[in-house]
């Protein structure tokens, strides 16, 4: 595959991505929409106001728009992707192509129904090795990402996370009482399974997810060495993260 960096903590760098989408047309982290469609149906209403972060140049807001979701808003760090993507559709008059950091979204607050995320989140976290400690950095960054999604979320609105990252690992970066939101997920896939999450704002963490925040600010928790490594796709960060 052309596109592949040398270095995965390239997958961080704004210079690389923009580099990319001039040679890349799309790519697809973890399945097209229809794979998780099933599942999406049941929490994204088709009339409801959409954030996509980190949409790159994934087709997902796309085949959403053609199923019927009518405002969906696509930001990324990336001027060559969200200019290429605006020429691209712009017969598509129900979606909208924003270059915006995640870590500082420009929108009021509670603007929108439901944020997407598909393997952005996985992209940030590149560099980490320990899925259980997560460095002090990358932890910073994440919750600056997190309390920005929250912010932008009406109450009701829900926060919807594609990713490979098991519960295990990923609940305990979503488990905080601050975002005010719960937390459920489902999983799809045949050979390998994926993970879609969906954070409901306004609700209150499961006494399971509370009792997790709790064990993790106190680091009483004892954690499992049995660690999973998926080998997926075709590019090399995916089988070095677990988070």
């Amino acid at each position: 595959m052309e596109c592949l960096p040398d270095s995965n903590t390239k997958y961080k760098d704004v210079k690389y991505w923009n580099e990319r989408y001039k040679l890349e047309e799309s790519f697809e982290w973890f399945g097209d929409f229809y794979k998780f469609q099933h599942l999406l149906v049941q929490h994204v209403g088709k009339e409801e106001n959409i954030l996509m972060l980190g949409c790159g140049n994934s087709a997902l807001s796309v085949d959403m728009y053609r199923a019927g979701y009518g405002n969906i808003t696509n930001v990324d760090y990336s001027s060559v992707c969200v200019e290429s993507m605006a020429q691209r559709h712009w017969g598509c008059a129900g979606l909208s192509w924003v270059c915006m950091d995640i870590c500082r979204l420009a929108f009021p607050d509670a603007s929108f129904d439901v944020v997407i995320e598909k393997g952005t989140l996985d992209a940030m976290l590149v560099d980490e090795r320990d899925p259980w400690n997560l460095s002090e950095n990358n932890g910073k960054l994440l919750h600056q990402v997190l309390s920005e999604i929250s912010r932008v979320l009406k109450p009701g609105g829900r926060f919807v996370s594609v990713t490979f990252a098991q519960p295990h690992f990923r609940k305990r970066l979503y488990a905080r009482t601050e975002y005010r939101w719960s937390i459920k997920h489902y999983h799809y896939g045949e050979t390998f399974h994926y993970f879609l999450y969906v954070l409901t704002k306004g609700e209150e963490l499961s006494p399971e997810d509370a009792a997790l925040e709790r064990r993790l600010w106190t680091e009483d928790e004892a954690l499992p060495t049995d660690l999973t490594y998926l080998e997926t796709e075709n590019e090399d960060f995916l089988k070095n993260i677990v988070l």
